[in-house]
């Protein structure tokens, strides 16, 4: 039996249900303003897509079994970006791969809807993350939220992994990043300046020290990709040689964009403090074409 697709999940589902995909437990939505996946392993948004138009998002159709974390979407690194300080601990941190609940869904946002997810299960002896995701036919927000409950300061650091769908990487420019200073992670982390604007030619893995609003422009589509509490943007893509959950076909199919707190500015939290790492997508008119 050949595994369901999402194409098949919303054709399924007039309004919002519940299904299974991949071993994993899915809510879907599928309204008059567009659709919306997530998955509760992970708070995981998998997909989102306005009404007519494609999705903004990249998943792999071929996923890790459980409990591996999904590739594409926007997985949660928390409560720390990459490998762990103490080298103890999973890449990405513990809250993309844990089991999280829906705690709420209001459908009166803007014509829209807001869903509120928490941890299952704690996630850490001190700090409480939970998420806030709200769509609709104009845009899409995530807003991940860490609260301070212990008694001594930590620094924390973090990522919304955003995996966005373009028709080919290597068509994709990225705009505002022109002069920003970055870290090459594929350099043992030199430090560049950005020579005009971004475009991918090879693998890339790059953290660049910036809160500025970016536009993601494949030729097909414009994404306005901006962001709150994060002064770090990273931008990755493994190139020719994708990691073994990507089809060979969807290898140039997406492009990570996150913000991120990283070495460049951990979060230092102070006991009874909250700070809120935020993702805001919407989409920006067409170029205009030359008479």
């Amino acid at each position: 039996m050949t595994a369901e697709t999402f194409a098949d999940l919303l054709s399924a589902t007039r309004g919002r249900r519940d299904a299974d995909w991949q071993g994993r437990s899915l809510l879907v939505i599928n309204e008059s303003w567009g659709e919306l996946i997530v998955s509760r392993q992970g708070a995981h948004l998998l997909h989102y897509a306005p009404a007519g138009e494609r999705g903004w998002l990249w998943t792999t159709p071929t996923p890790k079994a459980v409990p591996g974390a999904i590739r594409g979407g926007v997985p949660l690194c928390w409560p720390w970006f990459a490998e762990p300080e103490d080298g103890q601990g999973p890449m990405h941190g513990l809250a993309r791969t844990a089991d999280w609940r829906i705690d709420a869904i209001d459908e009166e946002i803007e014509g829209g809807v807001e869903i509120h997810l928490s941890p299952e299960k704690p996630l850490h002896d001190q700090l409480a993350p939970r998420l806030v995701i709200r769509a609709n036919a104009r845009r899409l927000e995530l807003e991940l939220i860490t609260e301070h409950r212990g008694e001594t300061p930590l620094k924390l650091t973090q990522a919304l992994h955003a995996y966005f769908a373009v028709a080919d990487v290597h068509r994709a420019r990225v705009e505002g990043l022109a002069g920003a200073r970055y870290l090459d992670k594929l350099d043992d982390f030199a430090e560049r300046d950005q020579n005009g604007e971004l475009g991918v030619r090879g693998a890339l893995d790059r953290i660049y020290h910036s809160s500025r609003p970016l536009l993601l422009d494949d030729g097909q589509r414009r994404l306005r990709i901006a962001k709150q509490g994060s002064d770090s943007s990273v931008v990755w893509h493994p190139g020719d040689s994708a990691p073994g959950d990507v089809p060979d076909e969807q290898r140039y199919a997406f492009l990570c964009i996150e913000p991120a707190c990283t070495r460049l500015d951990p979060v230092w939290l102070a006991p009874g403090a909250q700070h809120l790492l935020a993702l805001h997508i919407s989409a920006e008119p067409a170029e205009p074409t030359a008479p």
